[in-house]
């Protein structure tokens, strides 16, 4: 059975920092694309950052510069280093992790922490 474990999330002042980590069991990661994804209430969750199985990464324009993605297969851990937050990046983050295989797309979601950036 997958699980994705999120930690790391909580209340950070603007322009702080906070790096997210996401504990996956049951999965052999190395062969898994990650991402971290967002909401907020009343709308859709949307993809804050991505890492491939190759290691290849890609970001949301508003997070880019701010933001690092990095995982670690042996591990199997994938975290998101969060910095210079700013309130819009208020939400609650989920780790992902997705893979293809013959055809079918397979990907499971962590339960999610909150980030609050507030003063």
């Amino acid at each position: 059975q997958v699980q994705l474990v999120e930690s790391g999330g909580g209340l950070v002042q603007p322009g702080g920092s906070l790096r997210l980590s996401c504990a996956a069991s049951g999965i052999i990661s190395i062969i898994w694309d990650m991402a971290w994804y967002r909401q907020v209430p009343g709308k859709q969750r949307e993809l804050v950052a991505a890492i491939t199985n190759g290691g290849s990464t890609n970001y949301e324009d508003s997070v880019k510069g701010r933001f690092t993605i990095s995982r670690d297969n042996d591990k199997n851990t994938v975290a998101l280093q969060m910095n210079s937050l700013k309130p819009e990046d208020t939400a609650v983050y989920y780790c992902n992790v997705g893979r293809t295989v013959g055809g079918n797309y397979y990907n499971y979601w962590g339960q999610g922490t909150q980030v609050t950036i507030s003063s």
